[in-house]
């Protein structure tokens, strides 16, 4: 059965989707939306608030802007910066910087057995980092993966909750390193048929596309993982896809013991598989080890850059919805770096 047929508490996601979809039918697409389709308006389900709707085509970005020492630019404008899709140049039409758009924030947590050691320091962290982050307009949910992935605490902005639901987080030794999990040890929704490891591409996939395909404001997951993956039936480009349809940032905070790794006579990849799903996302990766005032420091970071990031719109030449992957760049006046998702798929607001 394919995974997302397999939905984290689809009981209670049904009854949540059932209770909004009318008000979402209503509403304007979100800001950061891939081009959406003429459709009427009552058919359209990605809301906005306090907007109208318009039947135009618009892609949006949120980026960050460095210079060659790494110091952030605030100062840009619209005519310093050019787009371009497919290598042809765009026309700007809004350009701003944001500091307090809504944001919906998924945080992924590592529960296999390559996590033991740190599991206490991510619920620390992540915790703080939350209590910091969320504000009335703002909502988390939380997911544990392992030889499961579980949905800990649904949509909230009740912090509290959110601390209960990290504080309750296991490690399930049945999953690391290569060893045989045992099905159903995580009492999670996804139905084992053989022993597995660390579901990764599995919960990136169920959280983007199952949670926050149709959620509005900025979305935003935070993955505290070492980047391995053993056992999922999604891949990393099907993973990667459905962050990059869902118009999901991707941030991954590292957290690997290379040298366990090495004890065990196993090659460690995570940290290349995490570099292109973040940067291909518009995110990036933090390397803490399993240092927790790094870890802390790396909270930090995502939370100033979430709140103090460039928007931009334009209308694209090529306004045909052929479902097509469409690549991005763009380049500011002085900028050596800039973070921005790299494409957008030009599907239609249900396409898959």
């Amino acid at each position: 059965m394919h995974m997302r047929k397999m939905l984290l508490n689809t009981g209670c996601l049904l009854l949540m989707m059932l209770s909004t979809a009318g008000l979402r039918a209503q509403e304007a697409p979100e800001p950061d939306a891939s081009p959406v389709s003429n459709a009427p308006a009552a058919e359209m389900p990605l809301p906005t608030q306090g907007t109208v709707r318009v039947h135009t085509n618009l892609v949006s970005l949120y980026f960050l802007a460095y210079g060659k020492h790494y110091e952030p630019l605030g100062a840009l404008k619209k005519e310093d910066c050019s787009v371009f899709e497919d290598k042809a140049a765009q026309t700007i039409r809004d350009f701003e910087q944001v500091k307090d758009l809504p944001l919906t924030i998924g945080i992924l947590l590592d529960t296999s057995g390559s996590q033991e050691k740190v599991l206490p320091l991510e619920q620390q962290a992540g915790t703080a980092f939350l209590k910091r982050m969320l504000t009335a307009k703002d909502q988390a949910f939380l997911i544990s993966f392992d030889v499961n992935v579980d949905l800990l605490a649904d949509y909230t902005n009740n912090a509290k909750e959110l601390e209960r639901a990290m504080d309750k987080a296991q490690i399930n030794v049945g999953g690391g390193f290569g060893n045989s999990g045992i099905p159903g040890l995580g009492q999670g929704p996804v139905e084992i048929q053989k022993p597995r490891g660390t579901l990764l591409y599995d919960a990136v996939y169920l959280a983007a596309h199952d949670k926050m395909r149709q959620e509005s404001a900025r979305k935003v997951l935070v993955l505290l993982t070492d980047g391995e993956d053993e056992g999922s039936q999604e891949t990393l480009k099907s993973s990667l896809e459905a962050a990059q349809k869902s118009n999901v940032m991707v941030y991954a905070i590292l957290l690997a013991d290379r040298a366990a790794y090495a004890q065990a006579g196993m090659m460690y990849g995570g940290e290349r598989v995490l570099r292109q799903m973040t940067e291909e996302t518009g995110g990036r990766v933090i390397d803490v080890g399993s240092n927790g005032k790094k870890l802390e420091e790396a909270f930090q970071q995502i939370e100033d850059e979430l709140r103090t990031q460039y928007l931009l719109s334009y209308t694209p030449t090529d306004q045909t919805l052929d479902g097509k992957f469409r690549s991005i760049k763009l380049e500011c006046n002085g900028a050596a770096r800039i973070q921005t998702r790299k494409g957008y798929y030009a599907v239609a607001e249900d396409g898959e």
